[in-house]
């Protein structure tokens, strides 16, 4: 049995007798918008290329950016992590320098800068240890009258709780015996604990006199700092980058200045709150919130559970919640008076982004993450806006980068 090939000859081919591969046509024979576009209309005659849908094409590029650009935060994180003793100290240096240059500028007109940087830093200091020493003071001297009332307290919570849930003394004394015991056995070997003690330590002193030097240098040589990080990028981002730090220092000081007051007038709120009632230790408890206020949210829900704990062991469940109910009132005016009206529209932050920035923030770096965590995203928020939208510069932060010389 013969085949008989298409073209009716046996046993040869020819060029007729071949698959027509489909050419397009050119532009001028193509219909008017496939023409105009350099596109071939028909499906089968595509790259393979093409025929990816736009969404998933679009998708697909958006998505290797994004993985790029997370790897790179994430390496610049863990830099920080990996160099903290070096990192942290910075970053504390550089918010003080943020909130005490307006001294160091007031100063700097009676003094050489160098002599007011100094002296900047060792008033700082000052006011710091004589904070710290009077807290130490006060406690000492209360001591033996708060471990009586607190001891009171106690037996007398006890007393409640047997009688409000039918516990027996027994059984509490059960539990307290079975989680001192898991303390003892997690904690592994005191050995170990004192060396860790003792590493731990010797990082928080090393980290302290870094912050105080680069709080020095910060205060007395911040702009040549600032002029040098500057020219280590291209002459044609210089003025965007010089604009940016520029915006970015203006929020982090007006954040800083609110924040030093916000804490001070919760301190001296719920200080007085707690004196008036007889809580113990009433000075130290003021002491506290000042420095929790620092960490919004988180820090003044911490601070201000404490004077509420200790009038409750020391005074009564009654005294108690008249000290939960000042501590709201306090915090309360916080929220929806001072802060309002001292960050205005300069730092505004949805509270959202604040407590996805604090939770983020303690995730990444624990307690100090929360404490830069929103001074960070109202930064980011305000320099994000700045060069994306071409907003211009506020009149006061344009004289100054005018003033700088380094916009050019």
């Amino acid at each position: 049995m013969r085949l008989r090939m298409p073209s009716g000859r046996v046993g040869r081919t020819g060029p007729a007798d071949l698959p027509r591969l489909s050419v397009p046509a050119p532009a001028s024979e193509l219909p008017p918008a496939a023409g105009a576009q350099g596109i071939d209309p028909d499906p089968t005659h595509q790259p393979a290329a093409w025929q990816v849908p736009m969404g998933v094409r679009t998708a697909s590029e958006w998505s290797w950016r994004l993985l790029i650009v997370a790897a790179a935060v994430l390496g610049a994180l863990w830099l920080i992590t990996y160099f903290s003793e070096v990192t942290v100290p910075l970053i504390v240096a550089l918010l003080l320098a943020a909130l005490l240059m307006p001294v160091t500028r007031a100063l700097s007109r009676a003094l050489p800068r160098g002599a007011a940087a100094g002296l900047t830093v060792l008033g700082t200091l000052a006011i710091i240890g004589g904070a710290l020493s009077f807290v130490g003071s006060q406690f000492s001297s209360q001591f033996n009258d708060i471990s009586d009332q607190v001891g009171q307290g106690i037996v007398e919570i006890r007393s409640w709780f047997r009688t409000s849930f039918g516990v027996t003394d027994t059984q509490v004394d059960d539990w307290i015996e079975k989680g001192r015991e898991q303390l003892s056995s997690g904690g592994g070997s005191l050995g170990e604990t004192a060396a860790q003690a003792g590493l731990t330590v010797t990082h928080v002193l090393a980290g302290f006199f870094i912050a105080m030097f680069a709080l020095f240098f910060f205060l007395y040589d911040g702009e040549r700092i600032w002029s040098w990080a500057v020219r280590l990028f291209p002459r044609d981002a210089r003025v965007r980058v010089h604009s940016s730090g520029v915006i970015a220092w203006g929020q982090l000081s007006a954040f800083t200045r609110a924040t030093i007051v916000v804490a001070a007038v919760d301190a001296l709120g719920i200080g007085i709150v707690a004196a008036v009632l007889g809580v113990p230790f009433a000075s130290g408890v003021a002491v506290l919130v000042f420095f929790g206020a620092f960490v919004p949210v988180i820090g003044a829900a911490i601070s201000g559970a404490v004077p509420v704990l200790l009038a409750l062991v020391a005074l009564g469940p009654v005294q108690a919640l008249i000290m939960l109910g000042g501590v709201i009132a306090v915090q309360q005016l916080e929220s929806h008076v001072l802060q309002p009206f001292l960050l205005g529209r300069a730092v505004r932050v949805h509270p959202l982004a604040v407590i996805l920035g604090i939770a983020a923030g303690v995730v990444a770096a624990g307690i100090l993450g929360a404490l830069i965590a929103v001074p960070l995203v109202a930064v980011l928020n305000a320099v994000g806006h700045h060069l994306l939208d071409n907003r211009a510069l506020p009149a006061g932060l344009e004289h100054e980068l005018e003033e700088s010389g380094e916009a050019g």
